[in-house]
């Protein structure tokens, strides 16, 4: 058993930020090996049921619920800041060549192991990873993560049309790779499999329906691609795809949308896609820092909240600009302002936080497992230190609630404010 005294946050199951200025944190491991949290509240309420433990005390420290990454590419962690014009001369000119690379597997392990250590840095604890169309690429990141005792859920992109020499797979032998990679690593440990065409454009119909009967054979796995990223992207699919009612019903379609599935983008929605995803218990990633930065459009937040779909944030490292959960959250906030109506905030500090955390695994499949610290859940968590630098540490002892606390690290924070993660 250990027992922490400083700062606590966490969440309510309605996303309410609850705060505890001298806070308790009791973590003991299960009985297969993975720390749970028993406890979380005040010290004065639930100090008296440990007393004669030793204690971790942290003074003007905070621990948080480590963050959930919902969509990342770490073969694309090499290509992260590469300018280009747009999303496909992107992929064209920096992201497939680039992962070509994998084939060679001491090359994927040693990114593998470079991603991981910037994963932690930034107190990522979880992340939804997508890998190269190399099978050695998803064994190189899965032992990593094993290795670590990571949560992670990840899987090799199908891609057998459209794509060059070097990261095009073949339809028959693609799916058989899934399948094996599916029984090598999903529930192994902490990890999950994730199937994971790259997008409608670069998997046959053939890859596609075989990828839908891997995902309705295997039911507990994951399913992840991107969906309605930009108009080039959309009209290249409606040229493939011209009886299908849209970009997102083209995986409908196909057996590709029920609960357990994460779309990245989801920017281009009509009422229709949005009402879709509801009813399959899909969610989307929300990615600002790579919408802006390939200038791909606006996550719309109110209309996702009004048809009653999932979403939390994400990366999208090499496209998005930061593995930090702060920029992310900062450019979620730019987001919500500029794609609503502009008339003042739409995203709360409280509610930034709870999409790279608890409501990204309740989006997820993952409530009450990652994401929170909520008696029962993995104790994965932040210890974050808002005295990191002098501007944060003037910023944050000037804070009079706790939305300022909050929204003053999301938006002085950096890596630095990450003073360890600790992984269950």
């Amino acid at each position: 058993m250990q027992i922490f005294r400083c700062a606590l946050l966490r969440f309510e199951s309605d996303g309410t930020a609850v705060y505890e200025e001298d806070g308790l944190l009791a973590v003991a491991a299960d009985a297969d090996g993975v720390r749970r949290v028993k406890a979380a509240g005040g010290w004065s309420a639930l100090s008296a049921g440990y007393a004669g433990l030793p204690v971790n005390h942290l003074p003007g420290r905070i621990i948080a619920p480590g963050f959930i990454d919902l969509h990342i590419h770490y073969p694309q962690t090499d290509v992260i800041g590469s300018p280009a014009d747009g999303l496909l001369p992107w992929l064209e000119n920096y992201t497939f060549p680039h992962e070509s690379r994998f084939c060679d597997g001491d090359y994927a392990a040693q990114v593998a192991s470079f991603f991981m250590d910037e994963l932690l840095r930034n107190g990522v604890s979880t992340a939804f990873t997508f890998c190269t169309s190399h099978p050695g690429s998803v064994d190189a990141l899965m032992s990593e993560a094993q290795a670590r005792g990571m949560r992670m859920v990840a899987g090799k992109v199908l891609q057998d049309r459209h794509s060059p020499d070097g990261v095009r797979d073949q339809t028959e032998q693609s799916l058989i790779d899934t399948e094996a990679l599916i029984r090598r690593w999903h529930g192994r440990g902490r990890l999950g499999y994730a199937i994971t065409p790259r997008f409608a454009p670069t998997s046959s119909d053939a890859q596609l329906r075989g990828a839908g009967e891997l995902a309705d054979r295997y039911r507990d796995v994951w399913i992840q691609s991107h969906v309605a990223e930009n108009h080039d992207e959309i009209r290249w699919v409606r040229e493939l795809h011209p009886a299908a009612r849209s970009y997102l019903s083209v995986y409908d379609d196909f057996g590709l949308m029920r609960e357990r599935s994460v779309y990245a983008h989801c920017i281009h929605f009509d009422g229709e896609d949005r009402a879709l995803m509801r009813d399959r218990g899909a969610a989307a990633a929300v990615c600002p820092t790579s919408n802006l930065f390939l200038s791909s459009g606006y996550f719309d937040f109110a209309k996702a909240d009004a048809a009653g779909f999932g979403y939390g944030l994400a990366s999208d490292v090499g496209g998005g600009t930061s593995f930090s959960p702060f920029r992310t959250m900062l450019e979620a906030y730019y987001v919500g302002r500029e794609g609503h109506s502009k008339q003042g905030q739409s995203l709360s500090p409280g509610t930034l936080w709870w999409l790279h955390t608890a409501g990204a695994a309740r989006a997820a499949g993952l409530e009450g497992v990652v994401g929170n610290l909520q008696p029962g859940c993995e104790a994965d968590f932040v210890i974050l230190h808002p005295q990191a630098t002098p501007l944060i540490a003037r910023r944050t002892a000037q804070a009079r609630s706790l939305d300022e606390l909050l929204f003053a690290m999301i938006v002085l924070g950096d890596d630095r404010l990450i003073e360890r993660t600790v992984i269950a």
